[in-house]
């Protein structure tokens, strides 16, 4: 039963996947279906677990750079 679950998970993790890469060049949110993906494959693959993990740990560098470049140009507006 076990093995059934891991290719359920496998082969529906995987097509979401795989459609959030398509995403990239086709319009769509690839953005939020990627990491989709990934959680559903991080349920039973340890290897998704960590891409999972370092997608997490980038989209928040990337938000808190964001963050500062829109503090660096309120700054000068405010003096």
């Amino acid at each position: 039963m076990r093995n059934v679950r891991k290719i359920f998970v496998g082969i529906i993790g995987g097509t979401v996947l795989l459609l959030g890469v398509v995403m990239i060049l086709l319009p769509g949110p690839a953005i939020l279906v990627i990491p989709a993906g990934l959680a559903i494959l991080a349920t039973e693959f340890a290897w998704a677990a960590r891409w999972l993990q370092k997608a997490r740990a980038k989209m928040h560098e990337v938000k808190t750079r964001r963050a500062a470049k829109k503090a660096a140009r309120a700054a000068p507006a405010a003096r």
